[in-house]
């Protein structure tokens, strides 16, 4: 070999070295779900670098051909892992097929652009909701926590049986929340009534296999709607949670969960009423001061439930007005917030907002006997809480401002005439803008806070914005929308999806914070993560104890922290309610999926 022979080999060397170790410091990240094709399109390039990409290909994974070549844009600079980042938008090319995005070495996973990309999905997403049931487990086929519970606080003598066997498990731990069961049962009941053609019939009314002539979607929201009236079993009584945080005790399945531990009566598991007051079982206490929040969100189930089940069970309809009136009216007996009680450690749900719980009770009243005061009262609610305070703010306290988004705006707007519409449309539009004056700049478009179950408030945020969208019909903020959405599958600093086994080929959890998986493996098919939390607040939490190695340890910042760790019950644990929320999303994004939805420009 010639010395000009050498000296090119060396050339070619040297920039194979230099592309990879470019390719090494920039990612390409897309939701690896996919894309339909009339939708918004839009990956992420990130790089550790201060480097200018020009321009991006998008290629056609069969072929190897590029079919689409667009300018990159602005370099929207630094973001967590990353010093430079960029909007790729190919929004404008629709055909289907499997592509890849290349921009210099930098090069995307591979994902589809299909009118079926989310097909199936929301269904998915109910095997995790079929997984947490309590009383009996379909997943495990058998049952559990059978001898629930005995009463706390209540007016009745303390430590009297209550039958309150049944509901859903709130996490990976087996507490048992009002707040969070009825919020996830109306978001079922609502995604069976806006998109009822994308669900399916498999599985029988207990969750085990075998159609019984009702959409999944529906058995799994009367599983709710059942243990939420055994919550609520008398016109004065209500019951708030089943056990609390000496429920903590390591890692064990529900059915093999002794009852014994911590509670010491053999018998079950306290059952807390709801008193409107202060409580806390040990060290910690809450901050409640009524009876509002929970019992507003019953009355929203129980009115909606009533109304779709009227086709099915005329007896169970009728029930479920009874309940939705008397527990409206329990909400009135103290206005304020029924927080969950804590106990040896400082976390509980700190639900500081009532008044969007009581218009949504009001408006779902309204819908179901169409008398006008709840109306009135529905209205005025709203007015006292237009915007939910975490949109526009950086932080909050764990579950400060919950539900995350208020559906009583949209079901109030749907049955009012033209003027009170538009306000309560306006007051929608409010705190969109207020997320997106927090995105606009920064490239993954996130203006939603690093708090604890994070991936709940983007959930609830892209629903905010589909809501808006059908009252509205205006496009203004679907980027922002799809750009929450995105996030949750995989368009985000760490490229994973935050949903467990979703999509089945991508880079989705594994080793989530849960008995199932760190006992036994299973898998928790359809469970949304809590998401990243602020590096803040994760290097202060108590009992964080990592378990293996952190394979996004380079994509960790001081912004926001992420890890695929079964130890991180802050950033990897599932929630029954999140997941849920998930449903009524997917639903949405699948009935849409054939549509043409191009922003406003």
């Amino acid at each position: 070999m010639n010395k000009s022979s050498i000296f090119f080999a060396l050339i070619l060397l040297f920039l194979a070295k230099f592309s990879s170790a470019e390719a090494d410091k920039s990612w390409i990240r897309i939701n690896q779900l996919g894309y339909s094709p009339g939708s918004v399109k839009v990956a992420v390039l990130g790089s550790k670098e201060s480097r200018n990409f020009k321009s991006f290909e998008l290629i056609d994974a069969k072929t190897g051909k590029s079919v689409l070549k667009r300018k990159t844009g602005k370099d929207f600079g630094s973001y967590g892992p990353f010093r430079a980042s960029f909007r790729l938008d190919f929004s404008d090319f629709n055909q289907s097929g499997t592509y890849f995005i290349k921009a210099g070495s930098a090069r995307s996973p591979e994902f589809s652009i299909s009118p079926d990309v989310y097909k199936g999905t929301a269904d998915f997403a109910l095997r995790y909701m079929r997984q947490q049931r309590c009383g009996f487990n379909p997943y495990l086929k058998d049952s559990c926590h059978t001898h629930d519970g005995y009463s706390l606080y209540g007016p009745m003598p303390e430590k009297t049986h209550i039958n309150v066997v049944g509901g859903w498990h709130d996490a990976s731990d087996y507490l048992q929340y009002s707040t969070t069961s009825a919020n996830a049962t109306y978001h079922l009941l609502a995604a069976y009534r806006d998109f009822k053609n994308v669900f399916s019939d498999r599985h029988q009314t207990n969750g085990l296999e075998g159609g019984n002539g009702r959409a999944d979607v529906l058995d799994e929201a009367k599983w709710g709607l059942d243990w939420l009236m055994k919550m609520h079993p008398r016109n004065d009584w209500m019951f708030n949670q089943i056990a609390d945080d000496r429920d903590h005790s390591g890692y064990r399945l529900p059915n093999k969960d002794s009852v014994d531990y911590g509670y010491g009566r053999g018998k079950g598991r306290p059952v807390y009423f709801i008193t409107g007051e202060v409580q806390g079982y040990n060290k910690y206490k809450n901050r409640a001061t009524g009876t509002s929040s929970t019992a507003g969100k019953f009355a929203s189930a129980f009115a909606l439930g009533a109304q779709l089940f009227t086709n099915y069970d005329n007896a169970l309809a009728q029930e479920l007005i009874d309940k939705s009136l008397s527990a409206y009216q329990y909400g009135l007996i103290k206005p304020g917030v029924s927080q969950t009680a804590p106990g040896s450690a400082p976390y509980f749900y700190e639900e500081d907002n009532w008044v969007d719980d009581m218009e949504l009770g009001a408006a779902a009243v309204y819908q179901l006997t169409d008398d006008k005061k709840y109306f009135d009262q529905a209205l005025n609610y709203g007015a006292q809480e237009k915007i939910t305070p975490w949109m526009g703010a950086d932080t909050a306290r764990h579950y400060q401002w919950y539900p995350f988004h208020n559906f009583g705006h949209y079901e109030l707007a749907v049955k009012s005439d033209a003027i009170n519409k538009a306000k309560l449309i306006s007051y929608y539009k409010e705190g969109i803008e207020k997320v997106w004056a927090k995105s606009k700049n920064n490239a993954f478009y996130r203006g939603i806070p690093f708090i604890w179950c994070s991936n709940n408030l983007t959930t609830s945020f892209a629903i905010q914005c589909v809501l808006y969208r059908r009252l509205t019909g205006d496009n203004t903020y679907l980027e922002l929308e799809q750009a929450a959405f995105d996030w949750l599958f995989g368009l985000n600093p760490w490229g994973t999806s935050m949903v467990y086994g979703l999509p089945a080929h991508g880079d989705t959890p594994v080793d989530p914070h849960s008995s199932f998986t760190v006992l036994h493996n299973y898998p928790l098919d359809g469970g949304l993560v809590d998401g990243p939390v602020y590096g803040s607040i994760f290097n202060n939490l108590l009992g964080i104890h990592m378990k293996g190695e952190d394979e996004y340890a380079e994509f960790q910042s001081q912004l926001a922290v992420y890890h695929d760790d079964t130890g991180d019950f802050s950033t990897n644990e599932p929630t029954m309610d999140g997941t849920a929320s998930l449903v009524y999303l997917l639903a949405a994004k699948e009935s849409q999926s054939g549509e043409v939805l191009k922003p406003k420009k």
